[in-house]
């Protein structure tokens, strides 16, 4: 599966991960907004229906969007030089903190949410607080875990460029291409595909 995403052309990385989620998503409020407006009180089956299906949509986002980022900080360490040792164990922690966090945000909006809306239950303060107490918390922890893993997956990719333990200054430009996915999957993936081929030279 990672020779597959470090194999993989920049065009279907993009059309896995922005292209196929935002079409879904935009037919996906216009249905739900004609819905709306044909229905003063909409069904809510319905609502979980459309909610189900953002939930299929996200899957494949992240997936993808996951996957690349397991594969280029595991995948390419086969082209590093084998006296750099670089840090898996805490990129790996770091990597599935948000995942799970996600996934559980993901399991809440689809399955608990419309039975709050549909039924009208009025949330209680004290369990909105603890919810609150502990959402935040976890939030701000992936938050800084996903920037990790931007940082260690831009790292590992100048590393194996440069055949060197390569230093923040060295891959700024990479962590902000990779920030930017959309955009710089198109620069990185082409030359992610030379080094896995041998066809790379650093000019």
């Amino acid at each position: 599966m990672i020779d597959r995403f470090l194999n993989a052309k920049h065009w279907q990385l993009f059309t896995l991960t922005f292209g196929i989620p935002a079409l879904s998503q935009f037919f996906m409020m216009f249905f739900m907004i004609m819905n709306f407006s044909d229905n003063t009180d909409p069904d809510p089956l319905i609502m979980q229906s459309y909610m189900g299906v953002l939930f299929l949509i996200f899957i494949i986002f992240a997936s993808t969007f996951y996957g690349w980022f397991w594969s280029v900080s595991i995948g390419l360490q086969k082209t590093i030089p084998e006296n750099i040792k670089m840090k898996i164990r805490r990129f790996k922690i770091f990597f599935f903190i948000p995942v799970v966090y996600i996934f559980l945000i993901m399991l809440f909006f689809v399955f608990f949410l419309p039975d709050f809306i549909s039924n009208n239950i009025e949330p209680d303060i004290r369990q909105m607080a603890t919810v609150f107490a502990v959402i935040v918390p976890l939030h701000f922890l992936s938050m800084f875990s996903i920037l990790h893993t931007l940082y260690f997956s831009a790292k590992t990719f100048k590393t194996a460029e440069l055949q060197r333990e390569a230093e923040f200054s060295d891959f700024i430009g990479e962590f902000f291409m990779i920030w930017f996915y959309p955009i710089g999957i198109w620069i990185v993936q082409p030359k992610i595909n030379k080094m896995i081929n041998g066809q790379y030279t650093l000019k």
